[in-house]
């Protein structure tokens, strides 16, 4: 691969709603499927410095990607660069100024017959003009190095020029008078138009992550010191901090991974002079606020007694920390500036039907903002606020090929598994349903260090567009609700987490919602390991499984694992004993299954490599039972092309129409 920067071209696009079916009864399958696979019509947005544009990267063809710039005043957006996907596309741009952008582009391509990620910085000027690859490698080392680095502070906009964590590997022997010969993590301050570059901060063999204010200064560093003897991460992180103008690093926590023990910092408020940290009360996480002058005062930002704190919501250029944010039933947050408390507050009372508000930029002087809202029924929209003229507009709609199409409300239940335990969960029923004898789907989230939220959710609508009541169960391994329910992580404790799976099927069949006959399970990532592992436990309950870049085999994921820095954590997460990887893996025990299997998998999956589905099928079919597998090449994990996203949704009602008899 070599340097390059954004391939110049413009390519049609639109954020203007398009014509659309009105209503499910009125939809083909392939129709639905084409609608709701499209991938979101704003893939990331942000606000410029005066808040006079907005950048929009927006879905090309295939995996191909576009960058447009939208005219606030006149509400004009226009199409200045592309990005093909072919290996890279672009996935976030930012205004460095009020006329210059920087942008990651990301992609996976096969180096000496090895995939590999790729992450690549470009700019350009607001109409497009001078386009450039933002790079600190020699020529000689790019093809070793995967990424160009990170953004860690915007800084005001007043000049072109942003503070960027990135990775530095020593150039060889006898080449040293051309690059540095040190490696690990610094910072540079990098002018992203003319592309000159000043060391912040020299490579540190041991450094992770670094942290900035706001205000142009790095306050904290994460280091493990595993990595000074070239071992693996052990998963314990010191981390350090500056006091302002100090160029002097002074410990300020240990953190371990592991045990979740200590405390890690997440966030720095410059204009507080305050860090802000996530440390356990109760079995759960909380967040704390730790001077930085000298004095580490420490004290207790928000805790919830029912669920973990996930982090906190930072608003405008210079990153003030205005509220912590966790998940009940819905996404919350606890505010602690109450400008902000009142501005969503009052953004909440004009859009009353998208609840889900969030402030994705602001403007350099805090009064202009790019708003974000959804809710179960609408996709979502973006909306511009200025908050002197008080005035809000919509800039644009996420999945307008949706308009008019009816939506299943998607309730907050609980259900009680085998020992008892109530497991919470969401139910989406289709419009106009009574909610009786339906076809039906379990659909467990991935992770499994994760949980499902409360929103829109494109591929839980696609099936209740088709008539299914969907239920998504936050299984036990679910993150959000404390060390408890964590569980030792759901590879451990595979059978409680499967078993809370199968819970939600008998559920579903004793509330009398699904008809017994027409009960599948459908799932992605962990959550396709969870369809298919469930059949296992329980081979009558489902009588159809479709799985999406599922993990087959615990033994073959280990692997998959070795060879990084934290492949000690990775294998430890997973485990070893044959109680987990031999019961756990599903592709061991096919001899169990009844019901038929419909697979999908992309060949560049970065997550689950793409032999894990392949010995799955090959091993179903050997044992005479019904498997078909679906290969997507060139794409990711994600499957981030919406050809192939309203291809996988066609194939999968198609095939959950015939094994459930429709």
């Amino acid at each position: 691969m070599r340097a390059r920067a954004l391939r110049f071209g413009v390519a049609a696009v639109s954020l203007a709603a398009i014509a659309c079916p009105a209503s499910a009864q009125q939809m083909s399958d392939a129709d639905a499927a084409a609608a709701f696979g499209k991938r979101e019509s704003v893939l990331d947005a942000s606000l410029s410095p005066d808040g006079s544009k907005i950048a929009t990267v927006v879905p090309g063809p295939g995996q191909g990607t576009v960058l447009a710039v939208i005219d606030v005043a006149s509400g004009a957006s226009k199409p200045i660069n592309f990005a093909d996907g072919n290996p890279l596309a672009l996935v976030s741009c930012g205004w460095a100024s009020n006329t210059r952008l920087l942008c990651t582009e990301y992609g996976i391509a096969t180096v000496e017959g090895v995939q590999r990620v790729f992450l690549r910085l470009a700019s350009l000027n607001a109409d497009g003009s001078d386009a450039r690859a933002i790079t600190a490698q020699q020529r000689n080392q790019y093809r070793a190095q995967g990424s160009d680095g990170r953004v860690i502070d915007w800084r005001d906009g007043s000049s072109p020029k942003v503070l960027v964590e990135r990775y530095y590997m020593p150039v060889r022997a006898g080449m040293a008078r051309m690059g540095n010969s040190k490696q690990g993590y610094g910072v540079d301050l990098i002018d992203v138009e003319t592309g000159k570059v000043d060391h912040v901060i020299g490579p540190n063999p041991v450094a992770q992550r670094y942290i900035a204010d706001g205000t142009g200064a790095v306050r904290i560093m994460q280091t493990d010191e595993s990595l000074r003897r070239n071992v693996f991460s052990k998963g314990v992180e010191t981390f350090y901090y500056r006091k302002q103008g100090s160029d002097d690093w002074t410990p300020f926590s240990t953190y371990n991974s592991v045990t979740n023990e200590g405390m890690a910092p997440i966030a720095v408020d410059g204009s507080t002079d305050t860090a802000y940290a996530i440390g356990r009360v109760d079995g759960r996480d909380a967040l704390f606020r730790v001077a930085l002058d000298g004095s580490m005062k420490k004290e207790l930002a928000y805790a919830n007694p029912k669920y973990d704190v996930a982090g906190v919501i930072t608003v405008g250029r210079r990153g003030h920390i205005v509220a912590a944010t966790y998940s009940s039933d819905v996404e919350q947050a606890h505010y602690f500036d109450p400008k902000y408390e009142k501005l969503t507050a009052s953004l909440s009372a004009v859009l009353p039907n998208q609840p889900l508000i969030n402030i994705v930029d602001s403007s350099a002087d805090g009064t202009k903002h790019l708003i974000y809202a959804e809710s179960d029924v609408d996709s979502g929209r973006y909306y511009f606020f200025d908050e002197r003229a008080k005035k809000l507009r919509q800039i644009a709609i996420e999945r307008p090929q949706l308009a008019g199409v009816p939506l299943g409300k998607m309730t907050s239940v609980s259900y009680p598994a085998a020992d008892g335990t109530a497991i919470p969960a969401y139910l989406t029923l289709p419009p106009g349903s009574d909610g009786k004898n339906l076809q039906a789907i379990v659909m467990p989230h991935g992770g499994p260090a994760s949980r499902d939220q409360w929103g829109f959710d494109w591929l839980t609508q696609f099936f209740v567009n088709r008539g299914y009541a969907v239920l998504q169960p936050n299984y036990r391994g679910s993150t959000g609700y404390g060390d408890d329910w964590f569980n030792d992580n759901a590879w451990h404790s595979w059978k409680t987490a499967i078993g809370d799976v199968n819970d939600a099927g008998r559920w579903l069949v004793k509330q009398g919602i699904a008809d017994p006959a027409k009960l599948a399970i459908v799932g992605w990532s962990y959550g396709g390991y969870a369809a298919l592992q469930s059949n296992v436990l329980d081979p009558a309950l489902f009588h159809a499984v479709v799985a999406v870049a599922p993990v087959t085999d615990l033994g073959m994921l280990r692997d998959e694992h070795k060879g990084y820095v934290n492949t000690r954590l990775a294998l430890d997460e997973i485990g070893d004993s044959p109680e987990i990887v031999e019961s756990g893996s599903p592709l061991r025990h096919v001899g169990a299954f009844k019901a038929p299997v419909l697979m999908f998998h992309g060949t560049k999956d970065m997550n689950v490599d793409i032999k894990e589905s392949q010995a799955m099928d090959a091993a179903l079919d050997k044992a005479g039972k019904q498997s078909t597998l679906i290969v997507y090449p060139g794409l990711d994990h994600q499957l981030r092309d919406s050809a192939a996203r309203a291809d996988m949704l066609s194939k999968s009602a198609a095939f959950l129409e015939q094994a459930l008899h429709l």
